[in-house]
């Protein structure tokens, strides 16, 4: 049989536009594979612009700490395409095997008959049959692109649909407005369905999300009404109307994880598995891990290269938004413990870099610009640069990550800096990879 990567080379060529929203491809592939999104275990389906993959990351650390198995489909991968479908079984889920990927990939491709698809459709299909193929107690199924015509939005039926933050990206293909964009990610929905909205910071989508659940009679479980998530002396607090819980704080770094496990934990409460033991969400909330999420990269190659006692993070956030929170949990860290900020950055053409780097004016010392290596559409390295001093920062120009970090060591600190990789998840995907330290 052919090798996985061999098939997804070749059906990037199935169609000329990476990104074309439809339903109609997808479900007559689906229709050819005898539809397997209608054999599917129960589904929790989540869409939003940041937050949906640690979300799901702690959902499923619940739900195993619980002793159930889950089977989870997310995107993009960091390093390799297998990330992307884990396969639910007894002991907690596992990445997808070389053998199950490129025999799903075949089939989906046999079944396709070199009709038109797009990259993202076909391997969505492949996870739904997968999802079908194999018994599982739930799944945990993320939206790739908006909602309302995503691929994954072929499922028809949900025990609960979850909403996290919305934000302005991907206007190119869902809209240059918060409202409109709402509308997109609030398109699965599904009617007479519970739907978990996270805390919203723009002014205008949990209206729409809400009309929308409304006119489907879809019950709303909202962040700050129907459900509220507080840290209180080193805790974190979670209440609604089924009780509260008293839980330590999350593993992954950052207030804006708070607010994750948070809507994690209303999610499954609704779900209609009697999952009210704190036992299974304590542990959750502490096992639970998700790459490139203010990932701390102690140990590996990249962190070998500067001055001794330096920390090293990764994040893989991309927009303004994702810049905001991630400023926000630096800013903790640094009041905690004091050191100087370097980021190494570098971005997509596609987004607000500028709007991304502003997050960080009177936070980081200096930012060294990089390219993404193996990318087409990265921004180049001096255009980052410019926009980061357009942002109002000292900025420098680095061949490649570890020219950064060299860089970085060879100068002189009061105290071993905090070096941040961010920007983009496809340059957290480089850097792990430099690093020799995949997600597992």
């Amino acid at each position: 049989m052919e090798h996985s990567t061999t098939l997804l080379a070749r059906l990037l060529s199935l169609h000329p536009k990476l990104i074309d929203l439809s339903l109609d491809r997808i479900t007559r592939l689906l229709g050819a594979l005898g539809d397997p999104q209608r054999r599917l275990p129960p589904v929790i389906h989540v869409a939003g612009t940041n937050g949906k993959g640690s979300t799901i990351a702690f959902m499923r650390a619940m739900l195993e700490a619980a002793g159930l198995s889950v089977h989870v489909y997310t995107s993009p991968h960091l390093v390799h395409f297998h990330e992307r479908i884990r396969i639910g079984q007894a002991g907690g889920s596992t990445i997808v095997s070389e053998a199950l990927l490129a025999d799903a990939l075949a089939r989906c491709e046999a079944a396709n008959a070199g009709q038109p698809m797009t990259f993202f459709e076909m391997t969505t299909a492949a996870a739904l049959l997968l999802f079908s193929e194999h018994p599982s107690d739930l799944v945990l199924f993320e939206v790739g692109l908006g909602g309302r015509f995503d691929a994954t939005n072929v499922i028809e039926k949900a025990l609960v649909t979850v909403i996290t933050p919305v934000s302005i990206d991907h206007t190119d293909f869902l809209g240059s407005d918060i409202r409109t964009i709402a509308a997109e990610k609030g398109g699965i929905i599904k009617a007479r369905t519970p739907v978990v909205i996270a805390r919203q910071e723009h002014e205008g989508s949990e209206a729409v999300l809400e009309h929308i659940a409304e006119r489907l009679n879809a019950p709303l479980v909202r962040f700050g009404q129907e459900y509220h998530v507080i840290e209180e002396n080193g805790r974190l607090v979670y209440q609604d109307e089924t009780g509260l819980l008293d839980l330590p704080l999350p593993k992954m770094a950052g207030e804006h994880q708070l607010i994750n496990a948070g809507t994690a934990i209303a999610a499954l409460r609704r779900t209609g598995f009697g999952l009210t033991d704190s036992t299974m969400f304590e542990r959750g909330i502490t096992q639970a891990d998700w790459p490139a999420r203010m990932q701390n990269l102690g140990k590996g190659v990249l962190a070998a290269q500067l001055p001794p006692d330096s920390e090293l993070w990764l994040d893989g956030g991309h927009n303004l938004d994702g810049g905001r929170v991630l400023a926000q949990a630096l800013t903790r860290l640094n009041t905690r413990h004091p050191r100087p900020l370097v980021l190494v950055a570098g971005m997509l053409a596609t987004k607000d870099s500028v709007g991304f780097l502003m997050n960080f004016k009177d936070l980081a010392h200096q930012v060294f610009a990089v390219g993404i290596a193996g990318q087409t559409a990265s921004r180049p390295a001096h255009e980052v640069a410019d926009h980061a001093r357009q942002a109002g920062l000292s900025a420098s120009l680095a061949g490649t990550i570890e020219d950064a970090l060299q860089r970085i060591s060879r100068q002189e600190w009061p105290v071993a800096p905090r070096v941040v990789i961010c920007g983009s998840l496809y340059l957290a995907g480089d850097a792990l990879s430099r690093n020799r330290t995949p997600p597992q």
